[in-house]
């Protein structure tokens, strides 16, 4: 029997997820979580072979989560609405075993639960495509200043932060906009967050 908890913020799609899974006969939902914090200690509870995770949750997200579980027996597999590649990418580097979406067809979680149980990875095939065609434009030092400027610091503040020039700090951020298709600062915090790139 395989044993699983399942972590999801969303109480109605949660109780469908474990009644789903419990009608099949080799597997048993054993916990429920609504966040990644409750996810980490059901786990340690219940020694589950499986743990299914949301994304975005509060208090600790599936990710967070996830990459505690990294060295643990127990599988872990994102189950998210998101199919971004920075997403894709912090699960696989989490060490994830497997990253579906929520729009899959009911059938394809508990077949990819058996695959991921003898030893595979499943990922969702548009996610791979993704993984490929969008990779960050951004290099490492204009990626240090989009998160200053996400965090709100001013030019001024990003300049005596990093020992560079104001004006040096106005070159980069033009760059960024360039590279990230946007015309202002906000649009390339949105466009850069919607990608899932903020590690």
């Amino acid at each position: 029997m395989i044993r699983i908890v399942i972590a999801e913020d969303q109480q109605m799609l949660l109780g469908a997820l474990a009644s789903l899974l419990d009608l099949e006969n080799d597997m048993e939902v054993v916990g429920k979580a609504r966040d990644g914090e409750e996810a980490l200690t059901l786990v340690k509870k219940y020694e589950p072979h499986v743990c299914i995770m949301d994304i975005e949750m509060p208090n600790k997200s599936g990710l967070d989560a996830a990459a505690e579980l990294k060295n643990h027996s127990c599988k872990v597999i994102v189950l998210t609405t998101f199919a971004r590649t920075g997403y894709f990418e912090r699960a696989r580097k989490s060490g994830v075993n497997g990253y579906l979406l929520k729009d899959s067809p009911s059938e394809d979680l508990a077949s990819s639960i058996r695959s991921i149980m003898d030893g595979r990875k499943v990922y969702a095939p548009e996610l791979v495509d993704m993984a490929y065609d969008d990779e960050n434009p951004l290099t490492e030092r204009e990626e240090q200043i989009i998160k200053l400027i996400a965090e709100g610091e001013t030019t001024k503040e990003i300049s005596n932060q990093l020992h560079i020039k104001t004006g040096t700090v106005r070159n980069y951020v033009s760059v960024i906009l360039d590279k990230l298709e946007v015309s202002n600062r906000i649009e390339a915090i949105s466009r850069f967050k919607e990608k899932g790139w903020f590690k």
